[in-house]
């Protein structure tokens, strides 16, 4: 069975992040960038089931400009076997993205595909059901365990009321919950490695994807400083404050 992981470059998750002069999004000049937690507990789980004998290869994707290709790398560095680069400098949004990566799927024909089910920049939570919507598979959203059985998956997900156990023919897509597992830690040997594996390189016209303008972003602004809190004397006091000036009663 072959696995197929999108990975996304972001910020690093550790790193205070600004709003760039003319506020048209994040200052990422000389800050570390990562790949998205989230996308790195689908590689994780991707490279566990292979070693447990479920998958026989894990294809990591990412869309985006040259340096993502360093992304790519540690992941392969974590266990996927090759990678696949769609080289581009526009900041796309979650259709064009999930238009390339079903264009990658019919490429690849994997039969399972697991992503992170946001990224911690944009937090749209919308590429992995897009992705299922182009390619006419099933779906399993924020999953917290995947298990294959009998040729087909066995997911357990989080929803608001607890949990829910179900069931998915192959091909399939996932998107990875904070709880799915624990991202292991890239080991130097595999470091290096990981320089010598395959990575192929696409443009957005090799893959014969046309794609769209769906949004624009206006303006991108710090949220406002918080104000420090003041010591009351009384509850009396309290519910004045709450029922004059911050007016929430």
């Amino acid at each position: 069975m072959k696995v197929l992981v999108p990975v996304k470059r972001v910020v690093d998750a550790n790193v205070k992040v600004r709003v760039n002069a003319d506020n048209t999004g994040v200052d990422t000049a000389n800050l570390k960038m990562a790949i998205n937690p989230f996308c790195e507990i689908a590689v994780e789980e991707a490279v566990r089931l292979k070693e447990a004998g479920v998958a026989s290869e894990v294809v990591v994707v990412t869309v985006g400009p040259k340096v993502a290709q360093e992304q790519l790398r540690t992941a392969m560095a974590l266990g996927a076997d090759r990678g696949v680069h769609i080289e581009t400098d526009e900041e796309l949004v979650p259709l064009s993205i999930a238009k390339l990566l079903n264009a990658v799927q019919s490429k690849e024909e994997a039969q399972l595909i697991i992503l992170g089910k946001q990224s911690i920049d944009g937090d749209n939570n919308q590429t992995g059901q897009m992705l299922a919507a182009l390619g006419k598979m099933p779906q399993a959203t924020f999953a917290s365990e995947v298990k294959v059985e009998e040729g087909q998956l066995a997911i357990t997900r989080e929803i608001d009321g607890g949990l829910q156990s179900i069931t998915l023919p192959l091909p399939a897509v996932v998107t990875a919950d904070l709880r799915l597992n624990e991202p292991r830690y890239a080991k130097l040997p595999n470091i290096m490695k990981a320089k010598r594996k395959p990575l192929e390189t696409f443009s957005i016209d090799d893959l014969g994807v046309n794609l769209k303008s769906h949004q624009k972003v206006l303006k991108v602004t710090p949220p406002a400083e918080r104000k420090g809190g003041v010591m009351l004397a009384s509850v009396a006091e309290l519910v004045e404050k709450l029922k004059n000036e911050a007016k929430v009663i």
